[in-house]
């Protein structure tokens, strides 16, 4: 018989990915694009590396996204150590627009658990990142 949690994370995360591009359209920003600024903003300054890496991503795909991010003025980039190496920064107008959309996806959060006691939240957490051997990190309200 077949498992279903593997199909029901795959359901609950595609309607996560389709709620939050709908939470982010007044940003103009799609979920992908947020995934990237979420990551730099945690870390500071990234490679484009270290940035596929962190997401699991295809290193074409975060190149794509990062251009992209560039060209709309969210992102800076500089050469690093050699020129095959991209160094990515949140630009100012980013870091100045950042708490709005925080502020978006808190709410957005906030909406979608709703329905958990925080014990179940942190029990959740501790269970997917078990799933992939990741550190745990639990939360307060």
């Amino acid at each position: 018989m077949l498992n279903p949690i593997i199909h029901e994370l795959f359901q609950k995360y595609r309607l996560l990915t389709k709620e939050v591009n709908n939470v982010l359209k007044k940003h103009d920003l799609f979920a992908a694009q947020w995934s990237v600024i979420y990551c730099i903003d945690l870390h500071t300054e990234m490679t484009l590396t270290q940035i596929w890496k962190y997401l699991n991503v295809e290193a074409p795909t975060i190149t794509r996204t990062v251009n992209r991010l560039e060209e709309m003025g969210w992102l800076v980039t500089r050469e690093g150590k050699d020129r095959r190496e991209k160094i990515v920064r949140l630009s100012e107008e980013a870091i100045q627009k950042l708490p709005h959309i925080k502020e978006t996806i808190i709410q957005f959060e906030s909406d979608c658990l709703n329905r958990l006691t925080l014990e179940e939240e942190n029990q959740l957490i501790l269970l997917l990142r078990k799933i992939d051997g990741k550190e745990v990190l639990v939360r307060d309200k």
